[in-house]
């Protein structure tokens, strides 16, 4: 995948991220854009126009992160369509499993990096 960022590099809302490449030998193009940002608390994107993935269509994004306790909580989610047109349309369990690996990927890469913030600190 190759990445596009605008001048505000996905850090304001109204910031757009572009993705594209290849899978499977299909083209592959995703632009997002920021509709939230509260950092460090709260960010939030959607795919604008016609996303050409191959098992999820256009989505929306985010995490959360609330104080609780002597600790924090992080809430990932992701809202998506089934792909508008293609084979994947008809196997929406393969969105679901590929919805789950985006989530955990995302919380894994959060955790990996307040442990390894924690260590720099220690």
């Amino acid at each position: 995948m190759t990445y596009a960022f605008d001048a505000q590099r996905g850090q304001a809302v109204g910031s757009h991220i572009r993705m594209g490449g290849e899978a499977f030998g299909l083209r592959l193009f995703v632009d997002e854009v920021v509709t939230v940002r509260d950092p460090p608390r709260r960010k939030v994107w959607r795919t604008t126009g016609e996303p050409r993935l191959i098992i999820i269509g256009a989505y929306e994004m985010g995490f959360e992160i609330a104080e609780e306790g002597a600790g924090s909580r992080l809430r990932v989610w992701i809202d998506y369509a089934l792909p508008d047109r293609g084979w994947a349309r008809r196997a929406p369990a393969l969105a679901g499993l590929y919805a789950r690996w985006c989530v955990n990927r995302m919380v894994s890469d959060a955790v990996r990096h307040f442990r390894s913030a924690g260590a720099r600190a220690a």
